[in-house]
This record gives C-alpha cells, structure tokens and sequence, in this order.
C-alpha cells in the first residue's frame, strides 16, 4: 500500500489563452511598411485591407455560425449575399432623397434603411430555405452541397431574370464618397464606415455566443442537443434562428460590398464565396474569432500582394492559407468537435 501523507490539492489547470493568431494581422501590417516604402501608400493600402477584410467578415461569419453551431456545410451562402444586395437596390429609389441629401445623418438613415430592409428579406429567405432545402439533409454534408449550389443557381438565375445579366448601378451616398485627407495621406469614407460596421458584428457575436442565456442554449444545443431538449428548451428552433442570422448577415454583407464596388451583378455572391470558404478554413470551421482575424488577414495581404507583386495577388490568398494550415493544420481557432 502506498499511503499518502498530507492533504491532496485539487489539480487546477488554468487555460491559457492562444494570443498567437491575435499577432498575426499586426505582425504582417509591419512587415508591410518597409516593403511598400512610402507611409501614404501603406496607410491607404492598410486602411482599404481592413475595410475590405470587415466586409469579407460580416459575410463569412453567417456561414460560420451555420457551419459551426449547425454543422450545415451551406454553399447557398452566396445567393443570399447577391439577394440582399438587390433587395437593398430595389428599396434604394424610397429613399433616393436621403440617400442623395448633403446631409450624413440623412445619408446614414438612408443606409441603415437599406441595411435593414436586405436583413429582413434574406432572413425570412433564410427561413423558408432552411425548411425546405436543409432540413431534410442534415448530417448528410454531400447532399447538403448538392442541394444547396442548386439553390445558389437557381438564385442567380431568378436575379438574371428579373433584373437581367447586366451590372447594375449601386452608387455611395453622398456624405460617403471621397476621401479624409491628413496630410499626404487619404483615407476613403466608406472604408472608415466599413470597419466601424465590421467591428459592431463583431463585438455583437462575441457578446451574445458568451455573454447571453441565448448564447449559451445554442452552444450547449451543440455538444449535446438531447439533454438541452430535455430540460424544455426547443433545440430546432433555436438553429432554425442561427440559420436566419446568419443568411441575414450575408445580407448585409452584400449591401456593405455592393456599396464597396458601386455595382452589382447576379454572380456577385459566389464571386465572392471563395475568399469566404478561404476565411472560414483559416479561421477553424466555425470559429467567430478566427473567422475575424482570417478575414483581415486575408484582405490586408491581398492588398499588399497587389501593390507590391500584381502577378502574385491572384494566388496570394491560397497561399496564405496553405501556410497557415502547415503550421495549424485545423485553423488559427480550431472548434473542438471538428
């Protein structure tokens, strides 16, 4: 027999936060401002990184939340972006005094309007999707991708036939267009709303997953559904709801990049789908944080790609996650059940 002498203590283990991918986006920020040279230059390619990377992230983190709470690999992602886009379009002329008023309270109404109106109509779209196409296969990802990219084209055909294949107009309000200058260097407007945009999503997310009872019923629905359902909470409902966020964010995501090209066209969505799944694989399948910071990542070194090495900007982005998945293999934040 062994004995044990004194009072055993309880083993605690404190977990450590991985502040690893936090440094990432800074680190390549830095590297940047020699290689470009001039100050101006790199603020301006900065500034349009992060802006184009918190649009990149409002879209990715819908189809983050679906993947990551529900499990649904959903390639219909994209139709919602172009719906909301048009949706936004088709309100614009209610509010084209607003929208055209040299005024930025105006200009900001008008905006939020369109915002709210593509949010809606993508979350009951998201609704009736969800019940009619994703429902009868989930846990069956190959059907799940067949179905959902049949989705998507039908989306896109419906948009062609409406509106036609032509590129539409989707100009800036007004207190939007141009530039902030400070010295040698200018910064657009709506990039600077862009990112303001971007970071609200952001902190909501963060807020509501950890800080909310709704937050905490989803997640626990996650690792275990059945005992959730059993204490009397209505499990499916609760994901039918994440899957209506989430469309409804690629709502917004579209008005946010139909306003960052002033146009729109029925591809616009599963134009911008690659760098979304690119996003979603760097930041861990289903993680809101790496999700975020993938976002950035990949949007400043596109940027930085581009003016330092136009040739290599076309694959700048599946570079970057092929060397992050070298050094993670399952993302910068991996969820822990994939």
């Amino acid at each position: 027999m062994i004995a044990v002498r004194g009072h055993a203590k309880p083993a605690t283990h404190k977990r450590r936060r991985d502040v690893a991918p936090l440094l990432l986006v800074p680190v390549v920020v830095l590297i940047a401002l020699p290689l470009v040279g001039s100050v101006s230059s790199w603020v301006t390619l900065t500034v349009a990184g992060l802006a184009m990377g918190m649009i990149i992230f409002i879209i990715a983190s819908g189809l983050t939340l679906v993947f990551g709470l529900m499990d649904v690999l959903n390639f219909g992602h994209g139709a919602f972006i172009s719906i909301g886009a048009y949706a936004a379009a088709a309100f614009a002329p209610w509010v084209a005094a607003s929208l055209h008023a040299d005024s930025l309270a105006l200009n900001l109404a008008a905006l939020l309007s369109l915002i709210a109106v593509a949010m809606v109509v993508t979350g009951a779209l998201g609704y009736a999707f969800e019940r009619i196409i994703v429902m009868p296969v989930y846990g069956q990802h190959l059907k799940q991708i067949l179905v959902t990219i049949g989705g998507v084209i039908v989306a896109e055909q419906l948009i062609i036939a409406v509106y036609g294949p032509v590129q539409i107009a989707l100009p800036l309000p007004t207190a939007f267009r141009g530039s902030l200058v400070f010295g040698d260097i200018a910064v657009e407007r709506y990039r600077l709303i862009a990112v303001a945009v971007g970071l609200v999503i952001f902190a909501a997310m963060e807020l509501t997953l950890n800080r909310t009872k709704i937050g905490l019923l989803i997640r626990a629905g996650v690792e275990n559904g059945e005992m959730v359902q059993a204490l009397g909470y209505h499990i499916r409902r609760l994901f039918v709801g994440v899957f209506m966020v989430g469309s409804a964010l690629a709502g917004l995501g579209g008005v946010m990049w139909g306003f960052y090209r002033e146009a729109l066209t029925p591809g616009m969505g599963m134009d911008v789908m690659v760098l979304v799944f690119i996003v979603v694989v760097i930041g861990g399948l289903g993680s809101v944080g790496g999700c975020f910071i993938g976002a950035l990542l990949v949007a400043v070194t596109a940027n930085y790609a581009g003016f330092l090495a136009p040739k290599l900007a076309l694959i700048s982005n599946i570079l970057l996650m092929a060397v992050i998945l070298l050094w993670r293999s399952r993302g910068l934040y991996p969820v822990a059940k994939r």
